[in-house]
């Protein structure tokens, strides 16, 4: 159930390595995605059933947690639901063979911050994480509370405000409004949303850019975001 993982800081690290937590049941691939991440530094646990990632990534020890879909026990989905319903902020990165707008999107619903399909790059897979992790980082720096209208993004606490309501956002999901905020009223174009938000490294389809609008449009006001064909997208006034 839980095979030994080595931990090995990063050479000349004065600070702890991340820890992540892989929930995947194909164990050649899990042990072989260990390998690699420990390489890179950090210091990785592996589980296989959904049941047992639950478990360890409820404990809270964790900086990210790389979750398979298709799990015995529990499947992704309801494992990530259920860390979010808990009220576990935690980056998930979702891998899954299944492909197709649905079950991108029932992923993000559940609270998932990044999706990656198999077969994938092992280059993109360290890519997602690192830019995971370096948001998650920087969400305790100093950052200014962007008010518009009656939408309230705090980019330090990563709390979003429609009027005196919370609105509780992923990770991912956050990163695009956080780009249309500080741009307010200005076209913010899908190449520049990928550019900040997925980094180089994405080599999936632009499209998984409206998903998210998609989902930011059904958590806060459908009109909020306007569609500008042929550009982008604007976030408009609010009330």
């Amino acid at each position: 159930m839980r095979p030994p993982v080595a931990h090995h800081p990063a050479r000349g690290a004065s600070r702890r390595p991340s820890r992540i937590l892989i929930v995947e049941d194909e164990k050649r691939l899990a042990v072989s995605l260990a390998k690699g991440l420990t390489a890179e530094g950090y210091a990785v646990d592996v589980v296989h059933d959904g049941m047992e990632g639950l478990h360890r990534a409820g404990e809270g020890a964790y900086d990210l947690v790389i979750l398979d879909i298709m799990l015995p026990g529990l499947n992704g989905y309801r494992v990530c639901a259920a860390l979010r319903a808990a009220g576990h902020d935690v980056p998930i990165l979702m891998l899954t063979a299944k492909d197709g707008e649905y079950d991108e999107a029932e992923g993000l619903d559940t609270g998932a911050d990044d999706y990656l399909t198999k077969p994938f790059s092992y280059v993109v897979l360290v890519a997602r994480v690192k830019a995971l992790l370096r948001r998650r980082a920087q969400g305790g720096g100093a950052s200014p509370v962007h008010v518009h209208g009656d939408l309230k993004v705090d980019t330090a606490a990563r709390r979003v405000f429609l009027g005196e309501d919370e609105v509780t956002l992923t990770a991912k999901e956050f990163a695009v409004l956080e780009q249309l905020v500080v741009r307010a009223g200005q076209v913010v174009s899908k190449a520049e949303i990928l550019e900040h938000v997925w980094d180089f490294a994405y080599e999936g389809d632009p499209n998984i850019v409206e998903v998210y609008v998609s989902a930011l449009r059904r958590k806060l006001r459908a009109e909020l975001i306007r569609t500008v064909r042929g550009a982008g997208y604007r976030l408009e006034a609010g009330r």
